[in-house]
């Protein structure tokens, strides 16, 4: 690490030293000297703890060592020793010019410590290449975190990860000392854990599409697609994540979010008829387990105590979120045991229902993990982690029950939300990018001191309904894009944000080390994109970090190095970004590119219009439509203007503008320039087809060519049109 930091420190007025400046998440306590030690092909690695050897043979894959000894020789050498006088996590690593010496009061600690030093190295050591001698400068680092739980939930369920990406990722977490993956194995979407007593949930339930059973969804609907985790690799998996020192909780969902194992089990659905199947194209999409059917606790102990056998952790994560409670009452058996109880509230049916399932859990030794809803009932145990999303407030409501509670709040830390306004990504739970994440505060949040020592830990989700759409089957890139370094600040809640918790001063940190040490790591992180201006004739952007910036101009292929302001009547027509060694910042153009044509425009279709959400709001632009039902092979969308349109670009999209659903699945667009003779002109994409620089349009037409099963409407979104420079 380079003492030339000292200065860009000192310049944001930060008091504490260089390292801790650079270090993610930041030490408790640091104080530097002038004993360097010097990492050498020679050096001794010295462990005597039989404990540590998973971690000797880890930390000899980044730095190579030739020499293991139990015995420390006079210098030259790195030691890790336990000391149980210390916390499990806790560590201390000082570095002197004889030695580098870690001493932890367990496994956790002596990992973390072992991270620290890893920080203090060239960022070449996350390569695994790293050329020695190496340096490593004298410090006395003294550090525990301040949370026990820091997660981070990885959800496969709707776009399935091959094992070797969830290596990766694990890799990527605990680089960040973040010790928790819950990883959510099963929704409504797939099935992705082998269970040798039900073989079919995995070889059915975990594809989708073609002649799966379960409808294909958020991506790829016209071929059959998914995988699975046979129980071999998941116990790869989970003794990969232990040497890492993260702890792995599984996540079945239920009762809710079951779609895919109610399609391969119909029987476990309530006992009614379901009237929106010829809505649906004849698709049954109940998705809630039968609360009353005894039959069904059979199964599920049956699966469950699978699922328990893989995994070492005392959690389970049994869901308990969203149900739908509409099921249950249209049920003549819950209906009658609301009744029969004394009760109208669905809630009580999925307490009882919670009650079962942590009664099977305990039976294999594990504790329940619920999301919030599942804590309000009154019957779940006081051993179980409560994950509260919805917001801060809700998780001091569930805190007040006396539960332990891991906070998530979705407008902090769901990092599957847009990071601004023109990416992609969800939006139900807010808008905003890293520095939203890191400005999470106790205080401003209405919690005292004594509330926040009773919190058992953060956790970030990464919910992958966007993922399939991204070219998630084929590239994790898009979601280390949406997780880094969103996650970096995750990193620095559960440690407590040790250095005051201004931004600045983690932006600084964040720039001037880690997001080299980042790109070394392999991470595809998204960079923070500065302003686009535009005055008196000239555009100009703000320096990116430590980044370069490059630009091109609309309808041209050259990339040019910006290194000043453009002169030019068109800001629009510019597209900015900026680049360190890979990583990139999202798209940065001047507002104006935005500005959009607002023709007349009629809307009619050979399906039927929900009342509601009619067709006549075509011409509002900002509206959606909806349909009466599904959408079939044949139907058709009717776009027609009351003059031919020019412009530069158009979109007619179908479906969620954040999320791939309600779309239609297999289609193609045509177009006409006088309204009546039509063109096809492009194939949908996603439910949308873009077309650039056309011919005048005064119609357009979106053909049906495949049914879209399981949904009851189609959502249509009124044509985005650019227009010409």
């Amino acid at each position: 690490m380079k003492r030339l930091l000292l200065m860009a420190v000192a310049a944001i007025a930060f008091s504490v030293s260089a390292y801790a400046a650079a270090i993610i998440p930041q030490p408790q306590s640091l104080s530097e000297h002038n004993n360097d030690f010097v990492i050498k092909s020679s050096t001794s690695l010295v462990c005597a703890e039989a404990e540590l050897a998973p971690l000797v043979d880890y930390l000899r894959e980044y730095i190579d060592v030739k020499s293991v000894v139990k015995v420390a020789p006079k210098r030259n050498y790195i030691a890790i020793v336990v000391d149980k006088s210390l916390a499990e996590e806790e560590y201390a690593l000082t570095v002197s010019r004889d030695a580098v010496k870690i001493t932890a009061g367990g496994y956790g600690g002596a990992f973390n410590g072992v991270q620290t030093l890893f920080q203090l190295l060239p960022s070449a050591v996350y390569t695994k290449h790293l050329r020695l001698p190496a340096e490593v400068e004298g410090c006395d680092v003294k550090d525990k975190p301040k949370f026990a739980y820091r997660g981070f939930m990885l959800d496969v369920a709707r776009t399935f990860m091959e094992k070797e990406n969830v290596l990766r990722y694990i890799d990527y977490i605990s680089y960040h000392k973040i010790n928790k993956l819950h990883w959510h194995l099963c929704d409504n979407q797939g099935w992705r854990v082998e269970i040798k007593s039900h073989p079919d949930l995995a070889k059915k339930g975990g594809f989708r599409g073609g002649d799966s059973p379960v409808r294909a969804s958020l991506g790829k609907w016209n071929e059959k697609y998914g995988g699975y985790y046979t129980q071999d690799e998941i116990r790869e998996v989970v003794a990969y994540a232990a040497v890492r020192n993260v702890e792995v909780i599984p996540e079945i969902d239920l009762p809710g979010h079951s779609e895919t194992l109610l399609r391969i089990y119909p029987q476990m659905l309530c006992n009614y008829e379901n009237k929106k199947l010829h809505r649906n194209g004849n698709y049954d999409s109940r998705n809630v387990v039968c609360a009353t059917k005894e039959s069904n606790y059979t199964i599920l102990e049956e699966i469950l105590s699978e699922v328990c056998a893989l995994f070492p952790s005392k959690f389970f994560h049994i869901g308990g979120d969203e149900v739908d409670m509409s099921q249950w009452k249209k049920c003549p058996e819950c209906s009658a045991w609301l009744k029969n109880n004394g009760y109208t509230d669905g809630y009580k049916l999925e307490d009882m229902f919670i009650g079962r399932v942590q009664a099977i859990l305990a039976k294999y030794g594990k504790n329940p993990s619920v999301w919030n809803e599942a804590a309000f009932g009154g019957g779940l145990s006081k051993k179980a982690l409560v994950h509260g999303w919805k917001s801060a407030q809700v998780c001091k409501q569930v805190m007040m029950k006396g539960y332990r509670t891991i906070f998530m709040p979705q407008e902090f830390f769901y990092l599957d939300m847009r990071q601004s306004k023109h990416e992609t990504g969800a939006v139900w739970g807010g808008c905003f990018d890293v520095r939203k994440t890191y400005s999470f505060d106790f205080a401003k949040e209405g919690f005292t001191p004594e509330e926040v020592a009773t919190v058992e830990g953060f956790e970030a989700p990464y919910w992958s309904e966007v993922f399939l759409s991204q070219g998630g089957d084929k590239s994790i890139d898009f979601i280390e894009f949406m997780t880094f370094p969103r996650l970096c600040a995750l990193a620095e809640h559960g440690w407590g944000k040790n250095g005051g918790g201004e931004w600045e001063e983690f932006h600084h940190r964040l720039y001037s080390h880690h997001y080299d040490r980042m790109v070394d790591m392999g991470i595809n992180f998204r960079i923070t994109p500065s302003e686009v201006k535009y005055a008196n004739g000239l555009l100009s952007v703000e320096k990116v970090d430590n980044a370069v910036i490059y630009y091109r101009e609309d309808g041209s292929d050259k990339v040019f190095r910006y290194k000043g302001a453009i002169r030019t009547e068109q800001p629009g027509k510019y597209l900015f970004w900026a680049e360190h060694r890979g990583a990139k910042t999202p798209d940065m153009v001047h507002p104006s590119r935005y500005n959009t044509l607002k023709p007349k425009v009629t809307l009619t279709s050979s399906v039927p219009e929900n009342p509601k959400y009619g067709y006549s709001r075509a011409s509002g632009y900002d509206t959606n439509m909806r349909t009466a039902r599904t959408c079939q092979k044949g139907d058709w969308f009717l776009f027609e203007f009351d003059e031919p349109v020019e412009c530069r670009s158009i979109e007619f999209a179908s479906g969620n503008a954040a999320v791939p659903s309600s779309l239609i699945p297999v289609g193609y667009l045509e177009v006409s320039e006088d309204g009546k003779s039509f063109e096809r002109v492009a194939d949908l994409v996603s439910g949308a087809a873009k077309l650039e620089n056309p011919r005048p349009i005064k119609a357009a037409r979106i053909v049906v060519e495949a049914p879209y099963l399981g949904n009851t409407a189609i959502t249509l979104r009124s044509p985005i049109i650019y227009p010409k420079w």
